[in-house]
């Protein structure tokens, strides 16, 4: 095992085929107007967790995904990728010194992992 500590899970993407209806909606849920809000992209932060709205199919999302934050985003991937994860989604940056990977378990669900600068 590495040293890559696992942080929890702390940022939930959720796909949406109406952007603006949606972000209506989770505003009206969660109690609070979104934090970034763009036509890509609609986040907002609560209670130390972080929910955000994509186009449903963008960049390959079309489930929920739960992104786990990670120290070290290489080293989580070599040490899941060697368990029998398959990488879905290669490491990237994604803006903020924010960046984000998804891999596949060996059933199948998608897992996020996510290391912040």
């Amino acid at each position: 095992m590495s040293d890559a500590a696992i942080q929890g899970i702390k940022t939930v993407l959720h796909p949406v085929a109406d952007m603006a209806a949606a972000r209506k909606l989770y505003a009206a849920l969660l109690g609070t107007e979104p934090q970034t809000d763009s036509e890509y992209y609609v986040g907002f932060d609560v209670a130390g967790q972080h929910i955000g709205l994509v186009p449903a199919g963008a960049q390959g999302v079309t489930s929920q995904v739960a992104y786990w934050h990670v120290s070290d985003l290489d080293a989580k991937l070599t040490e899941v990728t060697a368990a029998g994860a398959t990488v879905s989604s290669p490491a990237k940056e994604v803006g903020g010194g924010r960046r984000v990977a998804t891999v596949t378990d060996l059933d199948g669900n998608v897992l996020g992992l996510l290391q912040d600068s």
